[in-house]
């Protein structure tokens, strides 16, 4: 068999157009199977390679990993990569770099996602082949089903491939290069897509005639004799008829040959006919004409030879795939790590997480020499993700998040840029701040049951795990932490009835083996250590563990209820101490942790709180008592307590700067927008008042050019003694259209005026570079030649040749406008500072700065619509601000009705009605 010149020209198929070439390196150049599942273990010369295996799948399992991948799992969009999530086989980088990578790509998805919502990446249409292309690879020759499916999950990648390369040309190529080099050296086989789809029909899943030479020509052949077999027939068939044999032209198939039906009575009209069926009643016979033998025959030939040549066909296509088979599967897996960067993106939006930074051992000590008090972990506001996974998979849809929250996008540079989003950001799980000092090597965290001890070293190594992953943490800020080659815990019951261990002896044995693979940049966290024996023989293994760990290990996280281990910070400054908060009041833990402090286990309180009987907390307490020094438990409570209200002063401080500088970066950048739109504005204002001046221009050529032309047509036919009138006329008509079209007195100065006029505060007055637009001065300036004036919501200072008056039919408004203005002033001068106020008690408010967030128009609205909207206004608007309500001057109804409701209102305070900056608005100050 020969397939058709396709295979070496597709028969001049129309060539296709892409964006960009598909990049094709050889097979010795670049690895095809790019593993997937990293491996967090170190090299088997460092360390057991097996052992490390044990020990890092049994630390992901305690910490959670695989339900946090699960987490994952909906944000994917094919079957692959959903199967890696499930079971927590997502990629992990083995290095600092590749953590980097990973974080870079969806740092990159998450820009495509925003450059993608009107039309986006549409990632499921990639197929899973990868069972076809063992098939191939196999010998077995595949269905055209198969063929179809290779050909889509092509067609698709390249889709993909074309639609990133395209968003990049069109924004920033930086933004997209982490995304654009997963696919860079991938074969497409555009050729091979190519040939199946020239060889088969996808969507009638057939073969087509022009796949070869030889399967064009069987199925001519096998046309023309079926043409032939078919008119026989009907002629047979309707002398059968005609003949009384049967009751209706019959042409059917039986055992795969054609033939006609004829009654039993009437088998003799086709002698020597071959009978190939009989009806079920035995009244029909179906038989073949002797005529028809030799057609029949042929067309089982034909029918036999079309199925060996389409067989072959696909036999050859299938070899083809089989030959690319590494090729595809080495696309596949990129196209799989794209579905994944995707997936994180998504996430990250969903959690509202940022970009962590990882550090270097190198970064970190240059960061410790620039300062005292250096963070090697610095992770602010931090919220548990299987917590905070679980609260928003139940209050909001779990797959329907695409554009939850604000995310952060870092990159290589370390800036931050926020991505839009109306998602409110939720307070539970309760955020917690984990911050360690570079050169700190053990941390011990003490404090009470049910605290949150275990929970927030559980959140540290899923912090470490997620980053490795290239996940956004769902934190504050930008955190900051090292790059962990190990996590290792033993956090849990280690008890083994099966391997006759002791709660004690199973912890010990664990702790035992990660002492073992533990190196230079891992993480260890270790639960409630030297617990489950007695407490001084505890303490001593404790404190011998601690000071192994603290030379061997990047970070040591420790919980404990001994006292003792807290003091180890006093001989050694590797150490520092943590406790988690316990409220006295409340008898609830807070947990938040504290950092630098040390924590009681507050058993008895806990107890108490419980419900246990008063008798046994009292007994108890004594015998705390005459354990330890008199008073000293009273003392360090009383110590606390004052150092925690200390801390919650300081904060509720801290929470109000906070609040007034978020406020005032909130108006500085409305003002500093508007400000930027100004010159746009004005450009624009330009180019108006110029194609006014043009328009006016034009009108009045043509309307001298009508009268010149008039003047000419009556010159031709008037006497001498009518020049001299129609001259006259004429200049008198030009006279007329020059005067209509000169500028008003009203805006008429001379260079005299200007240069003596003295601008006063409060007076209106035109600027030049607004093109002549009212503003208001504010203050005029003495000493230099410049002026404050305001126009709408910008100041601005100018130069006083800037500077006209108004015309003199305004006088008596700019008049009235200074006099408003004054009283103004003196309104605005006994409001106190916020200083003073806040001093003297008195309740103070914000800027009064109209921007569109304080602002209501009420303006063309009916007296019930405007009520509705200037109560919902009120109520929207936070406690101790402003509101400016815009109801215009008209006929004064709504003015009236809006002061009626501001006087009567209890949220409203006190109201200032309209000033020389804002004609028919009124200022309300909401309580």
């Amino acid at each position: 068999m020969q397939l058709s010149t396709y295979f070496l020209s597709l028969q001049n198929p129309p060539s296709l157009s892409y964006r960009h070439r598909i990049c094709h390196h050889s097979l010795s150049k670049r690895p095809f199977r790019h593993k997937l599942i990293c491996s967090l273990a170190n090299s088997a010369d460092q360390r057991s390679s097996g052992l490390v295996t044990t020990l890092q799948s049994e630390t992901l399992k305690t910490i959670e990993w695989p339900s946090l991948c699960n987490y994952l799992s909906p944000f994917t969009s094919t079957s692959m990569a959903f199967s890696l999530t499930k079971d927590a086989a997502i990629p992990v980088g083995q290095s600092r770099e590749e953590s980097q990578k990973l974080l870079d790509q969806t740092t990159s998805a998450l820009h495509a996602l925003e450059a993608l919502k009107s039309e986006p990446l549409d990632l499921s249409v990639i197929e899973d082949v990868s069972e076809i292309l063992h098939s191939a690879a196999s010998g077995q020759v595949l269905t055209v089903r198969e063929l179809c499916r290779v050909r889509r999950m092509l067609g698709a990648a390249r889709a993909v491939s074309e639609k990133l390369a395209a968003i990049a040309e069109g924004g920033s190529l930086e933004r997209y290069t982490p995304l654009l080099e997963i696919l860079q050296g991938c074969n497409f086989q555009l050729e091979l897509e190519r040939k199946i789809g020239f060889c088969i029909d996808c969507s009638l899943s057939t073969i087509l005639g022009r796949a070869s030479e030889e399967l064009e020509l069987i199925r001519e052949e096998r046309k023309r004799n079926m043409e032939n077999l078919d008119s026989l027939l009907k002629e047979v068939s309707v002398s059968i008829f005609q003949a009384g044999g049967i009751d209706k032209p019959l042409i059917t198939k039986r055992r795969s040959r054609m033939c006609v039906g004829v009654k039993a009575t009437h088998k003799y009209l086709l002698p020597g006919g071959v009978v190939l069926n009989v009806s079920s009643s035995g009244a029909t016979y179906f038989m073949e004409p002797k005529e028809a033998v030799e057609l029949n025959n042929m067309e089982v030939k034909l029918s036999n030879s079309e199925k060996a040549e389409e067989m072959a066909i696909l036999s050859l296509l299938t070899s083809e795939i089989a030959e690319s088979e590494a090729e595809i599967k080495y696309l596949l897996d990129r196209l799989i790590e794209v579905d994944l960067a995707f997936a994180r993106a998504a996430y990250a939006q969903w959690v509202n997480g940022v970009c962590p930074i990882l550090s270097s051992k190198e970064s970190e000590m240059l960061i410790s020499n620039g300062a005292d008090n250096a963070l090697s972990i610095d992770i602010e506001g931090m919220q548990h993700p299987l917590l905070l996974g679980s609260f928003l998979s139940n209050s909001t849809d779990f797959i329907t998040s695409n554009s939850m929250g604000p995310s952060v996008l870092g990159n290589k540079s370390g800036e931050m840029t926020p991505i839009k989003s109306s998602k409110v950001v939720s307070n539970f799980p309760i955020p917690i701040d984990i911050k360690v000092q570079c050169g700190t090597r053990v941390v011990i965290i003490s404090g009470p049951n049910t605290g949150g001890k275990t929970a927030s070293m559980k959140t540290l190594g899923l912090a470490s795990i997620m980053s490795k992953a290239g996940m956004y943490l769902p934190a504050k800020k930008q955190p900051r932490l090292p790059w962990f080659d190990l996590v290792l815990a033993d956090i849990g019951d280690s008890q083994s009835l099966e391997q006759s261990l002791s709660t004690f002896s199973g912890h010990i044995s664990q702790i035992c083996e990660i002492l073992e693979v533990a190196s230079k940049e891992s993480l260890v966290l270790i639960d409630e250590i030297g617990s489950g024996t007695d407490p001084s023989e505890g303490v001593a293994l404790s404190t011998s563990i601690l000071q192994y760990l603290k030379n061997r290990v990047n970070l040591a996280f420790v919980t404990t209820h001994y006292a003792d281990l807290s003091r180890l910070k006093e001989m050694d400054p590797q150490y520092e101490n943590a406790a988690m908060e316990f409220s006295l009041e409340t008898l609830q833990p807070t947990y938040q942790i504290l950092w630098g402090r040390t924590g009681d286990s507050n058993a008895l309180t806990i107890a108490k709180s419980i419900g246990f009987d008063g008798n046994i907390i009292e007994r108890a307490k004594m015998w705390v008592e005459s354990l330890m020094p008199e008073k000293q438990q009273e003392r360090k409570g009383v110590l606390q307590q004052s150092l925690m209200e200390e801390r919650n002063r300081l904060e509720a401080q801290f929470k109000r700067a906070e609040s007034l500088h978020a406020e005032i970066m909130k108006l500085y950048h409305e003002v500093r927008s508007e400000a930027e739109n100004l010159e746009e504005r004005e450009r624009a204002l330009r180019v108006k008042e110029t194609q006014k001046v043009e328009q006016e221009l034009n009108a009045a050529k043509s309307q001298i050019e009508t009268v010149v032309q008039e003047f000419e047509n009556q010159l031709q036919t008037a006497n001498s003694e009518e020049f001299n009138s129609l001259v006259k006329k004429s200049e008198s008509a030009i006279n007329s259209i020059l005067k209509a079209h000169q500028p008003g007195d009203s805006f008429s100065f001379t260079e005299t005026n200007t240069s003596s006029y003295q601008p006063v505060s409060g007076e209106q007055v035109h600027l030049k570079g607004l093109g002549n637009k009212l503003a208001t001065v504010v203050a005029a300036s003495e000493d230099d030649d410049t002026v404050l004036v305001q126009y709408g919501k910008i100041r601005v200072r100018v130069e006083k040749s800037n500077v006209r008056p108004i015309s003199s039919s305004q006088q008596n408004n700019a008049i009235s406008s200074r006099q408003s203005f004054e009283r103004q002033g003196e309104q605005s001068r006994e409001v106190p500072s916020n200083s003073d106020a806040t001093e003297s008690g008195v309740i103070t408010y914000g800027p009064l700065i109209q921007t569109s967030k304080n602002t209501v128009d009420l303006r063309g609205m009916r007296v019930e619509e405007a009520e509705i909207q200037l109560d919902m206004a009120i109520a929207a608007r936070g406690s101790n601000s402003v509101l400016f309500i815009v109801h215009g001057m008209g006929t004064g109804v709504i003015k009236e009705r809006a002061l009626e409701m501001l006087r009567n209102h209890p949220r409203v305070m006190k109201y200032e009605q309209e000033n020389p900056l804002n004609y028919g608005c009124t200022v309300a100050y909401i309580k």
